[in-house]
């Protein structure tokens, strides 16, 4: 699964691996948390195909949910499930996104002694995880408030042979091809489901670090950095 990840890389050279149209001024996120606004990769449905880079909230809102309280329980959807669970199968035809990122975080133990792990690639690259997303409009808006949210999941896997023995899921990563693919509306939905694998076990490695990140409130680059595990 992944339920909290980083996004460090900086502005123009994430553009020039996604090719997103806007000139956004990102700032280092180090504990990307649930129900919190994420710069998230879309393409548009015109003849030009532009990619846009824009703001969706963590954790996926049905249309037909009461409120956006539902969407801090399904900030993850199931590759096996996806195009069958009533929340995701829509978007996952229709709606695709890619969540840039340079890491995420897993835990292994129970209580206050879990043990926090940082995960990325083993060439510390960027990369970018598949994503679904939906739109769910306020019933009633009130005044100052969105009419309404776009929002977004993070499509999950088996783990691969590495990351097993930390977690027996992971997120999608896609790169190349798979990522055109997944992220281009007009993808022959029967291709889809075979772009939703585990990533190369040579592609990522992980080490400990400090118990910190554990609260959602933390911030800042020491985060990520690894730690002794009987230390953490």
């Amino acid at each position: 699964m992944c339920g909290r990840f980083t996004q460090t890389t900086p502005a123009q050279e994430l553009k020039k691996l996604l090719r997103f149209v806007e000139q956004p001024n990102l700032e280092p996120r180090y504990n990307i948390a649930p129900t919190q606004d994420v710069p998230v990769l879309r393409q548009r449905r015109n003849p030009a195909g532009e990619r846009t880079l824009q703001n969706l909230r963590w954790g996926l809102v049905p249309p037909w949910a009461e409120d956006l309280k539902l969407g801090a329980k399904m900030i993850n959807a199931r590759a096996e499930t996806l195009f069958e669970k009533p929340a995701f199968r829509k978007a996952a035809r229709a709606r695709r996104c890619i969540v840039p990122t340079d890491g995420f975080y897993e835990w292994q133990g129970e209580g206050a002694g879990k043990q926090p792990y940082f995960i990325s690639r083993r060439d510390r690259l960027p990369f970018a995880f598949a994503g679904v997303w939906e739109r769910w409009t306020a019933p009633a808006p009130q005044s100052g408030e969105p009419a309404y949210v776009d929002s977004f999941s993070i499509v999950t896997t088996d783990a691969n042979a590495v990351l097993k023995p930390l977690h027996h899921r992971m997120p999608v990563i896609l790169s190349g091809e798979a990522l055109d693919a997944w992220l281009d509306p007009g993808t022959d939905a029967a291709v889809l489901p075979g772009l939703l694998r585990p990533a190369a076990d040579d592609l990522l490695d992980f080490h400990p670090v400090g118990r910190e990140v554990n609260a959602a409130r933390a911030e800042g680059p020491g985060l990520p950095l690894p730690v002794e595990a009987d230390a953490a």
